[in-house]
This record gives C-alpha cells, sequence and structure tokens, in this order.
C-alpha cells in the first residue's frame, strides 16, 4: 500500500499539494483574514522553494490542479480532508469560503483509488489541523472555532469501529473567531517522544496527557509565538527529528536544534505569514511509513 497516515512523524513519502494561482495572488485580504495584499511575484518564488525542499525530503508529490475557480486558501490543503492508516476523511471547513475545497479533495482521492472512509456532513465541522495523531490508534482533536463537536462526533463514528479512539480538547479564543488558531498552532509532534508546544495556550489536559505519554514538551518563545501568529510553532516532520519550518524564529530555532533536531528553515514572508498557514498546512500526506 502506498497511502496511510497513522503517525504526524513517520518518513513523508507521498504528499498532496497545490500550486498557488491567480485566485491567492489576488485574494482580497479583508475577505480572507490576510494581514495584507499579497506579493504574487514574491509568494510564487517562495512556494517553488518550498517545493524544492519537500522533493530533497524524498517524498512523491501528487499535485491538485490548478484552476480559476477563486479558491484562495486552497493552497493550504491540509484541511478539507485526512488520511487515515485505512482511507481518507473528508472533512467540512468552517470557513465557509473554503467549503468548495472538498470537491477537489473527493477528485483527488478518486484519482489516486484511495477509498474515502467518509464525509464530515452539516452540522459538523471538521479542518485537518485540527486533528493530530498520537499513535496509530490515538488521535487528538482540537475542539474550537474551526471544528465543533459534531465533527468530532462523526469522526469518532467513523474511526471508533477501526480500533482508534479520539481525545478531544477543548482550543482558546485566542484572537477570536476570524482567526485561525487550530490544535496545530499550539503543538507539532517532533518525534514519537518530542513535542514543540506553546504551554500558555495547550489544554491542561492535553498537556498532563503527553506527559503521561513520555513526550518532552519544547518550549516555543513567546514573543516569537505572537509575532507569527502561532506559526513558530507549525513545524512539519519530514521523518523523526528532521523538521521543516519558517525562518525568522531563531530562539525557537535553537529549542529544537539543541534537543537534536536536524531543522531546515524556508523563508515564507510573503507565503505563509500574510496567510495564517505554514509548512504543515501547505502538505497533505498521503502516506508516511
Amino acid at each position: 500500500m502506498n497511502f496511510g497516515v497513522g503517525s504526524m512523524v513517520a518518513p513523508l513519502r507521498r504528499v498532496a499539494m497545490r500550486r498557488p494561482g491567480r485566485a491567492t495572488f489576488e485574494a482580497d485580504p479583508v475577505l480572507w483574514h490576510y494581514t495584507r495584499r499579497l506579493d504574487a511575484t514574491r509568494l510564487a518564488h517562495q512556494y517553488d522553494l518550498f517545493v524544492h525542499h519537500i522533493e530533497r525530503a524524498g517524498a512523491e508529490i501528487e499535485w491538485l490542479p490548478g484552476a480559476d475557480d477563486g479558491l484562495a486558501d486552497s493552497i493550504f490543503v491540509f484541511d478539507p480532508s485526512f488520511m487515515t492508516p485505512h482511507g481518507a476523511i473528508v472533512l467540512r471547513p468552517s470557513k465557509s469560503l473554503r467549503v468548495p475545497e472538498v470537491t477537489l479533495h473527493e477528485a483527488l482521492w478518486e484519482r489516486l483509488d484511495i477509498p474515502v472512509l467518509g464525509t464530515i456532513t452539516e452540522p459538523g465541522t471538521a479542518e485537518g489541523g485540527d486533528l493530530v495523531w498520537l499513535d496509530e490508534s490515538t488521535l487528538l482533536a482540537g475542539r474550537g472555532f474551526r471544528t465543533n463537536q459534531a465533527g468530532i462526533d462523526q469522526l469518532g463514528e467513523i474511526l471508533g469501529p477501526l480500533g482508534v479512539r479520539i481525545h478531544a480538547f477543548d482550543l482558546p479564543v485566542w484572537r477570536g473567531s476570524e482567526a485561525c488558531l487550530h490544535l496545530l498552532s499550539l503543538m507539532s509532534p517532533l518525534d514519537r517522544d518530542l513535542a514543540l508546544v506553546y504551554r500558555p495556550l495547550v489544554p491542561v489536559a492535553l498537556y498532563g496527557m503527553l506527559r503521561e505519554r513520555g513526550m518532552e514538551c519544547l518550549d516555543a518563545n513567546e514573543k516569537e509565538f505572537v509575532a507569527s501568529g502561532g506559526l513558530s510553532v507549525n513545524v512539519l516532520a519530514l521523518e523523526p527529528r528532521r523538521c521543516l519550518t519558517l525562518a525568522g524564529f531563531p530562539r525557537t530555532l535553537r529549542t529544537m536544534k539543541n534537543a537534536g533536531c536536524q531543522v531546515t528553515c524556508f523563508v515564507a514572508d510573503a507565503l505563509c505569514l500574510p496567510c495564517e498557514g505554514g509548512p504543515t498546512c501547505l502538505t497533505l500526506p498521503v502516506w508516511r511509513g
């Protein structure tokens, strides 16, 4: 089988991505909740460099086809669907502008001949950024503005018969309902026993669970977390302790390196920082193993 994900840190073998196009380059920052108008030239260049890092890691890229469809956020492919050890789940984004992206993901799984285990339907909402594999039978879910209890219940109905238990944790309000705060904004697994976290906003029960599981929690720098809108914690594990992260946050970088991580930084001040999406968001793992 060349698909299946039950870990956030197992070697990344196959990944789905979508290149930015006109919709992203010309996005209205007010409508899409970006911090400013995007610099199309610099954004495209930074995206190409990001792709280079993914290819160098040895991952096969499955491209979602581009189209002039107005879906500015569709480059952040992690949110509209989710891969499990047994197949994909089609999710339902809370951000209404992103709901049409679901059809792109349905077509992807059909093209790749990968089974779809289920689909989240109204009133449920669920986004990939709120779902974190702790191991193949343990899924963490952030309950907040992007993923609601109805969505988590539906995920449980899909995954329960497959032996997966979901642990849900309430996320903080922080900057409000319009901002993008996912569970992966507060923690990023770097190895099976290591995670980068922003401790002041991590739910107490989640922190306790991580510690009970023997996970070492590295503290992200507070000033860098606030300045990045949480993206300093958005780290993509290419394999255990080999990571890809945004440039410009040296204290958090030093913390990861001191823990034995090999970290590659990429400049994304035009690609990621204005749009509330980091390296994890730009990739949808199809196969880790």
